[in-house]
């Protein structure tokens, strides 16, 4: 029974991190990581919503997410502060979701897995929405690849190669918004903008073009959810932080890889 829970909270992980891995290196590239907050943020707002109307909270948290990701897009089209109307939008989500949530006292009591996750919890059904959603993702994201990265490189170079830098803003905002439903109840509201862009970030110091980064960034972000499973079972410690705890901890070392490259060649030269 309890390597059941193990093995599917694994394969959960897994399945996640098909889609955070390319998707966190956009976010990364064109520096999103606000924006992925604010859209996590209001996910919290879309399990009340979704409660109250007696609808699938997956389903609520989706409708929810894929709104504030189209609001944002939008504001940031007609070139406002991002800085700023992030700020309000993210903070002012994740309050009214709480403030909405409270009037559901099954959920209050249960409020810190919708936080910061609870990804032992994971039933057959939960695993089988997980996959479809993150592969979903990743295939839009594949068959969006080129487009997106010029795009992301120039939206003028874009324009010139006869794509529309706006419909693949929508891409992402989409992919983003499916990726905050499908992982909200794996690492939490407060936790999913941290499983986008720590695999992606540890990768990017290793990779030498866009396509190894995104293989990478989900190698890395299978190895945090088994090594952070590992640790939760090992410390009695909450499963969804312990998966960030292991994803930090591979971005540390990954950082000093480089370094030590560095330093290994000249001396095999001078040998």
């Amino acid at each position: 029974m309890f390597d059941d829970l193990v093995t599917r909270a694994t394969l959960a992980g897994a399945g996640l991190s098909l889609a955070t891995g390319p998707l966190g290196c956009f976010v990364i590239w064109r520096r999103m990581a606000y924006f992925g907050d604010a859209t996590a943020h209001a996910a919290i707002l879309g399990v009340a919503l979704a409660l109250a109307v007696d609808l699938p909270v997956s389903l609520g948290t989706l409708v929810v997410a894929l709104a504030m990701a189209v609001t944002v897009a939008a504001l940031a089209a007609r070139g406002w502060a991002m800085d700023t109307v992030l700020g309000v939008l993210s903070h002012s989500a994740l309050a009214f979701g709480l403030v909405a949530v409270s009037y559901f006292p099954t959920v209050r009591s249960d409020l810190s897995s919708w936080l910061f996750g609870d990804i032992l919890a994971v039933g057959t059904g939960d695993l089988a929405w997980i996959w479809i959603g993150a592969g979903l993702v990743a295939a839009l994201i594949a068959w969006r690849w080129q487009a997106l990265l010029t795009t992301t490189l120039s939206e003028d170079l874009a324009h010139a190669s006869g794509l529309n830098p706006a419909r693949e803003r929508l891409v992402l905002v989409v992919a983003l918004a499916v990726v905050v439903a499908v992982a909200l109840k794996l690492v939490g509201a407060l936790l999913i903008a941290a499983m986008l862009i720590i695999p992606a970030a540890s990768a990017r110091w290793l990779a030498r073009g866009p396509e190894a980064m995104a293989v990478l960034a989900v190698g890395f972000g299978v190895a945090s959810v088994f090594l952070g499973l590992q640790l939760s079972l090992w410390q009695d410690t909450p499963a969804g932080p312990s998966v960030i705890v292991a994803a930090a901890g591979l971005f540390a070392l990954a950082g000093l890889i480089p370094g030590l490259l560095a330093r290994i060649r000249p001396a095999s030269r001078q040998g």
